[in-house]
């Protein structure tokens, strides 16, 4: 990448095609099963990854500000922009255009400090969770319908994993077991069969967040239903409490976006949004 970036300066060539270095980088990775750390130059996660509003600013408005080469010359399709509680309101009117609202719709002065207090709740800020606080008249809107009171699951080796569930949904508790292809699947299975909604995982993501035999570990889940596409985070000590509170987290998303789909359709014009 230096003889390819800097090319009037060392006037030198190789027929090594960069934009397969991403790919190739992965490959070697599941091979060696040697994790890439995050930091590492050109390919690591953040190597194209910007969460601080001061950079998330200059890549906007010029990327070579903070990108000596672009995240397609190693073979990734673009820059990650990382919405936290450091993002600047410029970095976030930019999201919210490129999710179909207009300029006279979106009014920063108001929307900007809500952002920042569910940024400094949450930590990462999902398009989905843009498009609720658009949509939310208040608070209440916001809060989660479905919450999760009891869970237990039996798994093991020659044992069928099975999971009960019960939750709890405007005051009302509904309880359902399931078994399936691990304890995970077996809970995600149980709470679908008590909110009836038609979601498929699209990606399941495991990271210790703490030291120790008594870490925390948190799960995101990217997960694809007809009302859009969702990520779900969940944390616990506990890995099956934690992929269930972030497949949770999925099912309130999509209880929004069903809530608000009548005010999104009179808002917005052209084809449906996309998150």
């Amino acid at each position: 990448m230096i003889m390819k970036v800097r090319k009037d300066y060392l006037n030198v060539t190789c027929n090594v095609a960069t934009d397969e270095i991403m790919r190739t980088s992965r490959l070697v990775r599941d091979l060696c099963s040697m994790p890439v750390q995050p930091n590492k130059a050109v390919v690591g996660s953040n190597a194209f990854a910007h969460s601080s509003g001061i950079h998330q600013d200059g890549v906007l408005k010029a990327k070579q500000t903070y990108e000596i080469m672009t995240p397609q010359s190693i073979g990734l399709k673009e820059n990650k922009m990382n919405l936290t509680s450091r993002s600047g309101s410029h970095m976030v009117k930019n999201r919210l255009e490129s999710l179909g609202y207009a300029e006279k719709d979106i009014d920063l002065d108001n929307f900007y400090p809500r952002f920042k207090a569910l940024a400094d709740k949450k930590g990462t800020i999902f398009d989905d969770d843009l498009v609720a606080l658009m949509e939310a008249a208040n608070a209440e809107e916001m809060a989660d319908a479905y919450k999760l009171e009891y869970l237990n699951v039996t798994g093991g080796r020659a044992v069928i994993p099975t999971a009960t569930v019960r939750i709890v949904c405007e005051g009302k508790a509904s309880q359902e077991a399931s078994s399936g292809d691990g304890v995970v699947d077996a809970t995600t299975k149980a709470i679908d069969r008590i909110v009836g909604f038609d979601i498929t995982v699209r990606e399941f993501h495991l990271d210790s967040i703490s030291a120790g035999r008594e870490a925390q570990g948190r799960v995101k889940i990217v997960a694809v239903a007809p009302e859009g596409t969702f990520a779900g985070v969940g944390t616990s000590t506990d890995i099956v409490e934690a992929s269930a509170l972030a497949y949770m987290d999925v099912v309130n998303k999509i209880h929004r976006m069903r809530k608000f789909a009548p005010r999104l359709r009179s808002r917005l014009s052209g084809p449906t949004v996309s998150l």
